[in-house]
């Protein structure tokens, strides 16, 4: 036994055995601090399990848990004119647009997709707050309109999901524009008939909030989620007051007389399916009815015992 066996070896054996541990195994909760696993965390619909702070849930990932056994088909968007202002600040909009697509995997910051809730078939819309802030541009304009014309055309349901700071300042007017546009659409339910839900979900501001955000026939939010035209640091500078505390928050809105419910993530689905079932005059859900949590193919699959049964 000599230097060469104890020492040289193990370490070029560690070196070339060495594996490579991924950087987002561990996420922060921005409320209490606490570092959770990620598996952990995806599980729990992105709900830190210690201060049961909700945190962002992309539009995919929120459609894969929403919809019965995480089936549902895109429901495509008119792509509107690419930089029309030809814009640009610290950057070009069209680079702003490449780098939230690469980071995010998506086209826009909203999808729209068409499937069952609880054997009940709907449209729905989801923003994506990690795309520029999910901003409102004519893209999300034409989504809400795409998902409001599919909802006419198959006489369903709509349900939104909220999340955005405002109107995206990179398109200008044109974003603004996109207020009166989504409040028409939302008129063509009202005319059809059809129930049109609204969940707002951490933060929803800006002219989200003064048009179509606001608009629903019922008007859930999950906890604790901001949900204002300005925020409270500009009102506190415009008054010159203190605001009470939990202002502009969801439970601070309930109480208020501006939402409907406030429910936790893990019973949007279930609170959604009663509410459905109820607006589009169908029987109270029944458990034994919804989808089982795996698909019918893998429900038949004979024991490995009987299999080897001769």
């Amino acid at each position: 036994m000599n230097w060469i066996t104890n020492y040289v070896r193990p370490r070029i054996n560690s070196l070339f055995s060495r594996r490579e541990v991924p950087e987002n195994l561990w996420t922060k909760c921005d409320e209490c601090g606490s570092m959770l696993f990620h598996r952990e965390l995806s599980e729990n619909l992105n709900v830190c399990t210690n201060c049961d702070h909700h945190m962002a849930l992309t539009p995919r990932d929120r459609f894969t848990a929403l919809f019965d056994n995480g089936v549902f088909s895109e429901v495509q968007v008119p792509v509107p004119v690419a930089d029309p202002l030809h814009f640009r600040d610290q950057k070009k909009y069209p680079d702003r647009m490449r780098a939230a697509q690469r980071n995010t995997g998506e086209a826009e910051a909203m999808l729209v997709a068409e499937g069952e809730v609880g054997r009940t078939r709907i449209v729905a819309a989801a923003q994506d707050f990690s795309f520029m802030g999910g901003s409102m541009g004519m893209f999300v304009g034409n989504a809400i309109i795409a998902a409001a014309e599919r909802a006419v055309e198959r006489k369903l349901p709509l349900v939104l999901f909220s999340a955005a700071g405002g109107a995206r300042m990179q398109e200008g007017i044109l974003s603004l524009m996109q207020m009166p546009r989504a409040t028409v659409a939302i008129q063509m339910l009202r005319e059809a008939g059809l129930p049109y839900i609204v969940v707002l979900t951490h933060p929803t501001t800006g002219g989200v909030t003064a048009s179509y955000a606001m608009l629903g026939d019922v008007q859930i939010a999950e906890p604790n989620a901001l949900i204002c035209f300005a925020g409270p640091r500009v009102i506190e500078q415009t008054i010159r007051e203190t605001l009470p505390e939990g202002f502009q928050r969801s439970e601070y809105l309930l109480d208020h007389g501006m939402l409907d419910r406030v429910t936790h993530r893990k019973d949007m689905k279930d609170e959604l399916v009663s509410i459905l079932r109820m607006l589009t005059h169908q029987p109270p859900p029944v458990r034994g009815d919804l989808p089982a949590p795996e698909d019918e193919a893998a429900a038949i699959v004979p024991p490995k015992d009987a299999a080897e049964t001769p």
